[in-house]
Parts: structure tokens; sequence; C-alpha cells
């Protein structure tokens, strides 16, 4: 079972800090189960230039659930 973390209603910059704590003990094969109120577009950013990937699903409820894997 993937690690989860649940940032929903946290002010920002705490969803995006308290992304990249859980990501920093994931080994190469872990993914990070994210869910989050609002889609995260600065967090994409980095993800995509530290080397991870991530697929995004839009709940019904309007949040979102984000798998993050390392891709490097």
């Amino acid at each position: 079972m993937a690690p989860c973390i649940d940032v929903r209603g946290l002010p920002p910059p705490e969803p995006f800090e308290n992304v990249i704590r859980a990501l920093q003990p994931l080994s190469g094969e872990d993914t990070l189960k994210v869910l989050i109120h609002r889609e995260p577009f600065p967090l994409y950013e980095m993800l995509r230039g530290a080397g991870y990937a991530w697929q995004t699903t839009a709940l019904p409820n309007g949040d979102f659930e984000i798998l993050i894997t390392r891709t490097a």
C-alpha cells in the first residue's frame, strides 16, 4: 500500500512543503498518494525537474488524488 498524505484545506505553502517532505524517504519503487483540494501546478513543475512522474485524478467531491513515483 502506498504511503498517503492528506493536505486538503491546508494554506499555501503547507501542501507543497508536506509533499516535498513526504517524498524524501521514499525508495525508487514507492508511490506517494496525495489528497489535495486543488491542482498543485507549482508542485508539478518541481516534480518534473526533480525526476518524478505523477498521475492526477479528479475526485467526485472536487478534490484531487495524485500518485507520485520517481522516474530517475
